[in-house]
């Protein structure tokens, strides 16, 4: 890695360089985790809840470690370590000046829902031009972040890097170690209300990004969500805006769905318009391309790149991946929900044309309005048809309550089937005998509801 020698380390992370070293030597990579450990690579010992790293220094030495940064030396050293005081702001200092070197245009990317799609989406975009580093799973907050950004190399022409909050003042601290060149933001949702109060404070919150963008950057934000239109100015430049109204700076026109398969839209921008062949299903998935299509153009990327980049896309697993098995199509959309995803998902699942079941969770972090917010998914899916519906979680009765009302107040328009269960395992015991064959199946929840484990079960 670039003017990474242990000696320029210590001094960025403002720690004490114990023990003997070539000064000359760069290391190879970082981690926190000592099993991935390799030769030459920075092993930052960090204490969790659960593990304390400082008992692996020993091991990643063995390794091959080049050195450890820790906030205790251990007994019986047998490589240098780097001594701080706390290791996570360690991690944070080194990667404030590893950025600081890079030449690597970074685009930003936070919203309330959709920023892992969009991710995809714009990464798939700019890999026909550049050469592109993106954020691999979760690593978007203030852990993942910085170990994203450390694995930039100089062979990257543009980094993708999804930023996720949940509370005041982080974003702040994520837009300084990114340092971005373009900002996204998809939409302002309702989730993180406990902490964020309000759309308004979520907005507030998401703007944070833009406190250390490029002062010649630009953002793009999707023009038909009303608290993004409310942004006039950014750094003396006004936001280019994506959605479907006419209004926005790109837009889509003559979308024809092709139900679970995706669906064709015509792209139309300031220079003309292209056909885009998007692959995924769901309006949302529109969306996405349309903010891809706003970074590309930014990027100086030709249409039909731009159009090869979208029809390249490939689902994530946990996000609306749509799975063929011999008895059922499943919807695997589990790694993570709020009101307003939970009702994409179920939009989606009404384009399938066989029976749809809907596997309901409980979606955490709503604040004092969690009740209603469950309530509001379960009348939803009542009055999409959706066949059957399977609600689990305590959060979730909320949900099955409403669905019932809604039939017992309409018993001539909806005939779903409404199901509820305290917990994956009361509905795993079930599940056998309500599934028929060749349904349509769409599995949803907060990811700590650890659903994966039902899709896991019905492959």
């Amino acid at each position: 890695m670039k003017n990474m020698n242990l000696e320029q380390i210590a001094a960025a992370c403002k720690g004490k360089l114990i023990g003997t070293y070539d000064p000359e030597k760069e290391i190879a990579a970082v981690t926190l985790d000592s099993r991935k450990v390799e030769k030459d690579d920075l092993f930052i010992a960090t204490v969790g809840a659960r593990v304390d790293g400082h008992s692996f220094i020993g091991d990643v030495f063995e390794k091959g470690a080049m050195a450890a940064v820790c906030e205790r030396l251990p007994e019986h050293a047998t490589g240098p370590c780097i001594l701080v005081e706390n290791s996570f702001e360690a991690l944070k200092d080194i990667t404030r000046w590893y950025r600081s070197q890079l030449a690597v245009t970074v685009v930003g990317i936070t919203g309330s829902v959709g920023k892992t799609s969009t991710k995809e989406f714009i990464s798939s975009v700019l890999a026909q031009k550049y050469q592109v580093l993106k954020t691999e799973g979760n690593f978007n907050n203030e852990i993942g972040l910085p170990l994203t950004i450390l694995r930039i190399r100089n062979h990257h022409e543009v980094a993708v890097l999804e930023m996720g909050i949940s509370n005041f003042g982080e974003m702040h601290r994520l837009s300084e170690l990114a340092r971005p060149d373009i900002c996204v933001i998809t939409n302002i949702g309702i989730c993180h209300l406990e902490n964020l109060g309000s759309r308004e404070g979520i907005l507030k919150a998401k703007s944070e990004i833009f406190d250390f963008m490029n002062e010649n950057g630009f953002v793009c934000v999707n023009g038909d969500d009303d608290m993004l239109s409310t942004l006039k100015e950014v750094k003396g430049r006004k936001p280019r805006r994506f959605g479907f109204g006419t209004s926005n700076d790109i837009y889509a026109s003559n979308v024809v769905t092709k139900g679970l398969f995706g669906s064709i839209c015509t792209i139309q921008h300031s220079k003309g318009s292209f056909t885009a062949e998007i692959p995924l299903p769901g309006e949302h998935m529109v969306m996405n391309a349309l903010a891809a299509t706003a970074v590309g153009s930014l990027l100086h990327m030709e249409d039909s790149e731009i159009a090869a980049g979208i029809a390249s896309v490939k689902p994530v697993g946990g996000r609306s991946n749509i799975i063929r098995t011999d008895q059922w199509t499943i919807i695997d959309d589990c790694y993570n929900a709020n009101p307003v995803s939970m009702k994409a998902a179920i939009d989606l699942l009404k384009m399938a044309d066989t029976r749809k079941v809907a596997i309901l969770g409980d979606m955490f972090e709503l604040g004092e309005n969690e009740y209603a917010l469950h309530g509001e998914v379960g009348t939803y899916a009542v009055s999409s048809s959706i066949d059957l519906i399977l609600c689990v979680g305590s959060l979730s009765r909320h949900m099955y309550d409403n669905a019932l009302r809604e039939l017992e107040a309409h018993p001539h328009a909806f005939s779903s089937q409404v199901f509820y269960y305290e917990n994956k395992d009361a509905l795993m015991g079930s599940l056998s005998s309500l599934l028929k064959e060749q349904d349509t199946i769409l599995v949803k929840a907060s990811h700590s509801m650890g659903f994966e484990t039902i899709v896991k079960s019905l492959l």
